[in-house]
C-alpha cells in the first residue's frame, strides 16, 4: 500500500496544484470529449442509474451519464470542477480530499463507478466496494511508460503491468482489460479495465450490451 505523508492544511492547496499539473495532461483539442474506453461501456448503464465520477475534473464524463438520464454524484478536490458542473441537470457535486479525507460516501453503492486520469492505490479496493449487485467499474488511467510520452512520470500516478488486473479479478468479474498506447487524444501509455460485481448473469448481460 502506497503510504501518503499526512501534511498540514496550510500546504495542501499547494500540493494539490503540484499533483494535478502532474497528473492532468496539457489540454489539446478533443481534450474534454469522453474517453472511447468509457463510452464503449458507458450505453450497458441504463437511465435512472447511480453513477459515481471520481476526481471527475471538468466532468465530461459525468455529463455524459446525466445525459444518458443517470443520476450522478461527481467529486474532486478542485472547485472549479464543481462550477463547471453546476448547470448540469441530474449532477450531484461534492467538494473532497478523497485521499487526506474520509471516504465521502461510506455506506453508499453505486451502479456504475467511472475513474480516468487518476490514481491513488489505497482507493482501489474502497471502489469494489462501493459498487451495488450488478454496478460496474469502468477505469482507465497511465500506466508505466508513459514516461516517454510526457506526464505523468511520477510513479505514484502510474499503475504497474496488469496491476488493475491483479486488484480487481479477485473482487469483480472482469469484462475487458486492455494496456498499451493509445494514439488519442495524444498518445500515451494506458492501463484499462471493465468489471463487474456480478449477479446471475449480470456479467453476461452487460457484456452482450457492448
Amino acid at each position: 500500500m502506497w503510504l501518503r505523508r499526512r501534511v498540514k492544511p496550510a500546504a495542501q492547496a499547494e500540493r494539490a496544484a503540484e499533483e494535478r499539473a502532474e497528473t492532468t495532461p496539457p489540454r489539446r483539442h478533443g481534450a474534454e470529449d469522453p474517453s472511447p474506453w468509457v463510452l464503449r461501456f458507458a450505453a450497458g448503464v441504463p437511465p435512472g442509474a447511480r453513477v459515481l465520477d471520481v476526481a471527475c475534473g471538468r466532468g465530461r464524463h459525468a455529463r455524459l451519464f446525466a445525459a444518458q438520464g443517470c443520476a450522478v454524484d461527481a467529486v474532486d478536490i478542485d472547485a472549479e470542477a464543481g462550477a463547471a458542473l453546476a448547470d448540469v441537470t441530474g449532477v450531484r457535486f461534492l467538494q473532497a480530499d478523497i485521499e487526506s479525507g474520509p471516504w465521502p460516501y461510506a455506506g453508499r453503492q453505486f451502479d456504475a463507478i467511472v475513474v480516468t486520469h487518476y490514481l491513488h492505490r489505497p482507493l482501489l479496493p474502497v471502489l469494489a466496494d462501493a459498487l451495488a449487485a450488478g454496478g460496474v467499474l469502468i477505469y482507465e488511467t497511465f500506466m508505466v511508460g508513459q514516461e516517454r510520452f510526457g506526464r505523468p512520470t511520477n510513479p505514484a500516478f502510474l499503475l504497474r503491468p496488469r496491476e488493475l488486473l491483479e486488484v480487481y479479478a479477485p473482487r469483480l468479474a472482469v469484462i475487458a482489460f486492455e494496456e498499451g498506447v493509445v494514439s488519442l487524444p495524444r498518445p500515451a501509455r494506458v492501463s484499462r479495465i471493465c468489471a463487474v460485481r456480478a449477479t446471475g448473469d449480470a456479467h453476461l448481460r452487460l457484456d452482450a450490451d457492448r
